[in-house]
This record gives C-alpha cells, structure tokens and sequence, in this order.
C-alpha cells in the first residue's frame, strides 16, 4: 500500500510539473528574453547597427540615428559600447563635429576575424562615403577612408564614365571577413562598391577607386557579403514604383580584390514592396523589401550556402507582407525556392527583417517587426484598438540549412507604435542583428516602455533595445 502511495504521489507531482511546463512553454512572457534598454536618453533613436566581436563575444557595439534637430545638436549618432554580453552599456554621442565629422545618419558595422570593427555611415551633407576603423572594441573610432566618385579612367576595376555619380550617397553597408573589407551604396542611381586588403590587428590596406555594379541602376537598399574563399556579393532591390513592384538581385564579384569585378546582375526574387511602400505600422517613413545576405564560411554541412532575407507582399497594397529566405550553392547563380520564416495565421505586416550567420556553427537567424498580435481589439498588442499599426519584434532560427524555420519567438517584451514616437522616419529603414557563438543579439527602435527606463515614458519617443536570445529549437 506504501508503494502504491509513494507511486501515486510521484505520478500526482510529475503531473503537476507537466502542467507547469505547458504553461510556461504556451507564456509569451516566460519564453521572451530579458530586454536590455540600450540607449535610455530623452527623444528618439532608430535605425541600429549591431556587432559582435569574434575574438571576445562579451565585447558588442551598437550604433544609431539620432534626431539632431530636436536634440538640439547638428550632428552626431549614438553609439552603445558593452564588454559584459550585453547586460551594461557604455554610451556616447559620437560624430557630433568631432574625429568622424558631422555624421548624419545610416551607420553599419562589421567586425572581423582579427578584432577590428569597421563602421561606415553618411556625413550631413558631403558626398563621400566615410569608413572608420575601431581596434580597441568600439571605444575609439578614427576616419580611414572616404569613398568619392573615381576619375573615369583609375586603372583596375574603374567603373569608366562617372557622370551622374554621386550627386548623392545613400544607405551604405559594410562587412568585414576572410582578410578584406567591402561597402557598398547607393550612389545617385548604380549601386557602388570598393574594398580593402586587411591582413591583421589595425593593419588594413588601401581601398580601390571603386566599381559600379552592372545592372544596378535604380537599384537601391542593398547589403554585401563575402563568402569562404573571398568572393564578393552584393544584393539589392530594384524597386520600380513607390507603392509596389520590387524585385531583388545579386551581382557576385568572383575574386574579391582580385582583378576580375562584379559580374552581370542575378535575378532572386519578386517582392511586390516598392521602393516606398506605406504600411500602418510604418505610416510615415513607409518600408522596402530591405533584403539582407548572410555566406556561410564555418567550413561545415553548408559551407558556401549564401542566403537572402527579403519582404514579400501578398498582394501589392494588401499590407500582407511576409518575411522569406532563399538560398543558393552556386554562388547566386540559381536561388531555391523562398521558405517564410513567420508562422503567423493573420494578413497583418511583418517588415524590416535581418539576417545573421553564426559562423561558429551554421545556424541563421531572422528577425523582423511584427504586427501578428495587433488585431484591434485590444490586448497586449494592441496600444489604441487600430488593427495593424502596432509592432512587436519577432525572430527564428534555422539549424538545417534554411530548409524550414523554428517555431517564432516573440523578442520584444513591449509592444510600440512608431507614429507615437513622432519620429519622421518611424522606426527607421532597418533593424540590427549579430549573431555568434549560439547567440542571437537583435538591436530595434521600442517605445513600449517594457523595461519602464525609457526616460520619455511610455508610447512616446524611441529607445534602442536588445537581447541575448539563444538558439531555439
């Protein structure tokens, strides 16, 4: 009779446990990270670049916009320092007129294997393309390099007639990988690209004169990588109206800083997202498809697998926008079929997604704004009974390759409406995300107020959060 006491007993407490676990696994609240209010300053922030040092993982950086005229400043970005994984911040306003000059806007990051951080950004109103190098994880910053149009005949790789070029500059991205540098941009119609030899610690060579990529013209919103034996792509989104349209290519420059140059352009995806697409929860700024790269290098399963995350609208001016992934094998010269990453059963919009590679293990993650939960009928995501124009970010991972996705995860704790912010450009024209060492470091624009630091309260001006979200399963 004991034992069938003791049994019974045993059974009555592991079915407790269970009943405890289910609740839990089914708890929006128990399965979203910790969230970290990086910038916590008075007025809004957005657009965020993110970096994870390779040769110390607890060394993150992260850089942003600012609003200059309402923070009483001309110029400057916002930049976040930690050395302890993410859980404190050192923070500064950095190009204000100092060493960087008077930057305005647009900032990326890339480490590389030996330490160094790279930035590039947009000045407020030159039309060059600045690059900073950082060897000591971010604290210091110093101007190596500002990209100008080439004269029309510069030797390798020169684009040959200039006119037209860079009447102005826009939205540049930089990576840094397997001894070389690269950015790429928008300059006054082509897409642009030059890089550098890097061969250790601060010891970074000259760039190019620069190259215009074939049949990019009218191609904007881009994003660079660089794949295991240094070849060179870059992606961007050929938007043909304002409201719809869009398509997505690839150009791959098959030696890198080699002789040979950006082939002809690939053809990857349709869109159906313009150039400016106006959606609820972006209402002022509106978005673009913002397709991203990531090249596997790990030397594993998929070494040599590059993948593009693109926006994919349903139907065009439906505000049904889903985020996929392709991939490739063949260096871009044929994509796969597109996989959606959000699992979501609703037509609200999910936008502004970014991809990152763990290249410690293979693994890929996505993350994006996501109005799933705005249904206008109140409840957590839903600030003001006005379905589809709150946001929330979301993210998933993929351990085979990019063939299907995990179940999503809800990132963000809070939920935030970026006309709320009274920022012009909403949350902005992308988001951040660094991924290594089996962790996934988001970066967004958030005026929930959820970690309750945000020193403008709730639903009012943006601050920049970010998380350490491990890999699920």
């Amino acid at each position: 009779m004991r034992h069938r006491l003791i049994i019974a007993s045993l059974l009555a407490i592991a079915a407790m446990v269970m009943i405890v676990l289910s609740g839990r696994a089914a708890s929006p609240k128990s399965s979203t990270p910790q969230n970290v209010d990086v910038s916590q300053r008075h007025l809004n922030e957005s657009e965020e670049a993110i970096a994870v040092n390779p040769t110390n993982r607890n060394n993150i950086v992260i850089v942003t916009n600012i609003g200059h005229r309402e923070a009483g400043l001309t110029a400057g970005m916002f930049e976040g320092v930690s050395f302890d994984g993410g859980a404190t911040w050192t923070t500064r306003i950095i190009g204000n007129n100092d060493n960087l000059g008077d930057a305005c806007c647009d900032p990326s990051l890339s480490f590389d294997e030996y330490g160094n951080l790279f930035m590039t950004y947009l000045y407020q109103v030159e039309n060059v393309v600045p690059i900073a190098l950082s060897t000591d994880g971010g604290l210091t910053f110093s101007v190596i390099a500002n990209i100008a149009a080439p004269p029309k005949t510069t030797g390798k790789k020169a684009p040959g007639d200039n006119r037209g070029l860079f009447r102005y500059v826009d939205q540049p991205t930089i990576t840094a990988a397997k001894g070389e540098v690269w950015v790429v941009f928008n300059a006054a119609g082509p897409m642009f690209a030059t890089g550098a030899p890097v061969s250790g610690l601060g010891q970074v060579g000259a760039f190019f004169a620069g190259e215009v990529v074939p049949g990019s013209n009218n191609c904007t919103y881009g994003d660079v990588a660089i794949g295991p034996a240094g070849q060179v792509m870059q992606a961007c989104n050929l938007t043909t109206t304002g409201q719809g349209g869009g398509k997505i290519f690839v150009n791959v420059d098959p030696d890198g800083l080699g002789p040979m140059g950006f082939g002809d352009r690939v053809f990857v995806a349709e869109t159906h997202v313009g150039g400016f697409d106006f959606i609820p929860p972006q209402p002022d700024r509106s978005v673009d498809a913002e397709v991203g790269l990531a090249w596997d290098r790990t030397g594993g399963a998929h070494n040599g697998r590059v993948y593009a995350v693109y926006t994919k609208e349903q139907k065009n001016e439906s505000d049904d926008m889903d985020i996929y992934v392709r991939y490739s094998d063949d260096d871009g010269a044929t994509w796969s079929e597109g996989v959606r990453v959000n699992d979501d059963n609703t037509k609200n919009s999910q936008f502004l997604p970014k991809i990152s590679l763990d290249q410690t293990t293979g693994n890929i993650a996505v993350v994006w704004y996501d109005s799933r939960n705005d249904l206008g009928t109140g409840g957590a995501g839903d600030t003001d009974g006005i379905p589809n124009d709150d946001a929330q970010v979301w993210g998933a991972f993929s351990t085979n390759g990019g063939t299907s996705f995990t179940p999503n995860i809800q990132i963000s704790a809070g939920t935030s409406n970026s006309h709320d912010s009274g920022n012009a450009i909403d949350y902005g024209d992308y988001t951040g995300l660094s991924f290594f060492g089996g962790l996934a470091h988001p970066a967004w624009a958030d005026n929930s107020n959820s970690t309750g630091n945000n020193p403008d309260g709730t639903l009012h001006q943006l601050d920049i959060y970010t998380a350490a979200v491990a890999v699920t399963h």
